[in-house]
């Protein structure tokens, strides 16, 4: 089974960008300076945003499917940036040199598969989950 990588719309978050502060905090948001990197993976653009770039960090529901696995963590999204389109089996530069938390679900939205890999092997454990036809 081939797999595809997919990045965020920006205008899901277009309207953040316009917030002073305090209305961010209401978002469950905050604005922040980058101050290395790698270290601030915009979902947007699947790419290290650069030192010194301004970038929002919210909350971001990635699995929306009524059950215990339901779940939303935090996300940097960068703004004026091209939404990225990986094709079909490319993995994004962003998770090559980072250690992931893979995870994989039924229809059902139970987890049927979880471990970490080096993003370098990302593809091999891509490959390994999606041998089970549940998944």
């Amino acid at each position: 089974m081939s797999f595809q990588f997919y990045a965020l719309d920006d205008n899901q978050f277009a309207h953040l960008f316009k917030l002073d502060d305090a209305e961010l905090a209401k978002h469950g948001a905050v604005r922040i300076v980058v101050d290395a990197c790698p270290g601030t993976p915009c979902r947007v653009s699947l790419e290290d945003a650069p030192v010194g770039e301004t970038v929002i960090l919210a909350n971001f529901e990635h699995m929306a499917k009524t059950s215990p696995f339901r779940s939303s963590h935090a996300i940097f999204v960068r703004q004026g940036v091209t939404r990225a389109q990986p094709e079909p089996g490319q993995v994004p530069e962003l998770f090559r040199h980072r250690v992931l938390s893979i995870r994989a679900f039924d229809g059902a939205g139970m987890m049927k598969f979880a471990d970490l890999v080096d993003g370098i092997h990302v593809e091999t454990l891509i490959e390994q989950m999606f041998k089970d036809p549940e998944i």
